[in-house]
């Protein structure tokens, strides 16, 4: 059956690129196409009718014409701009971060309504949620399980053995954690703290309703962001840039505590 010349879909935007002098080259995240590009034509001028309806992290309701190389937008209506997210430097930082996360991980076409579910629920939760890092962690560790590369955080990825409750260690590599008697195996392999594990277990399996309730120490926090890091590094085969951006915003938000004397009354 030959698919219909015009199409109606939701979309997230996901990045968007300039096309001549005018027009925008926009990548979407679909519920049942996955994952697509397509041109916007005119958005970028002024009073353009797609304009702020096709903007970045922005769920739309799109019309779209088939094209030989890239099919054309041809009509928008915006369901939900993230507003909120949007009026906060480190709310967008994140979601441009688990945007970002999607078009790295994701093929082109490639139907995967889970992974839309997840974004979708997880651009809500940062306009909401006060720990912007604990959504980016359960939004990555989920992504990774809808994706095939869950890690394994129950048994020893060597020996096989159910883990117990003492430092253990956390394999970009293996894609799991090592039991301390294997860890030597594997000596580029970050001690895991037994509350980390924990986390992470629990993290797999509920939704961000639970794990919101959860408290995390800034330590505890640290030491998952950079367990997390390393694995979506390690399996990327490269540095995200809005991991690299929301390191050095942290940074200087370090520098400006450090640097701002502390007034006596």
């Amino acid at each position: 059956m030959t698919a219909p010349r015009v199409y109606k879909t939701e979309a997230i935007i996901l990045k968007h690129i300039k096309l001549g002098e005018a027009d925008r080259i926009l990548t979407l995240y679909t519920p049942a196409l996955g994952k697509i590009k397509a041109v916007a034509k005119g958005a970028r001028r002024p009073g353009s009718k797609l304009g702020g309806h096709v903007e970045l992290l922005t769920h739309s309701l799109l019309m779209l014409a088939r094209g030989r190389n890239l099919d054309i937008i041809t009509q928008s209506q915006t369901i939900n701009s993230f507003l909120p997210l949007k009026n906060d430097l480190w709310r967008i930082s994140y979601g441009l971060y688990i945007t970002e996360l999607v078009d790295s991980f994701t093929e082109e076409r490639l139907e995967n309504q889970p992974v839309f579910d997840l974004l979708l629920n997880a651009l809500n939760w940062l306009c909401e949620a006060n720990d912007g890092e604990l959504v980016l962690r359960h939004f990555e560790l989920n992504l990774l399980h809808h994706l095939g590369y869950r890690p394994q955080l129950q048994k020893c990825l060597s020996c096989n053995s159910t883990l117990q409750p003492v430092t253990n260690f956390f394999s970009p590599h293996q894609g799991g954690v090592l039991c301390p008697e294997c860890s030597y195996q594997e000596p580029i392999a970050r001690p895991l703290s037994t509350n980390a594990l924990k986390v992470l277990r629990l993290w797999q399996e509920c939704d961000f309703a639970t794990a919101h309730r959860i408290r995390i120490s800034p330590e505890l926090s640290s030491e998952l962001e950079q367990v997390m890091k390393e694995y979506i590094t390690y399996l990327l085969e490269r540095e995200t840039k809005s991991t690299v951006w929301l390191d050095r915003l942290k940074q200087e938000i370090r520098r400006i505590a450090v640097d701002t004397p502390i007034k006596s009354d």
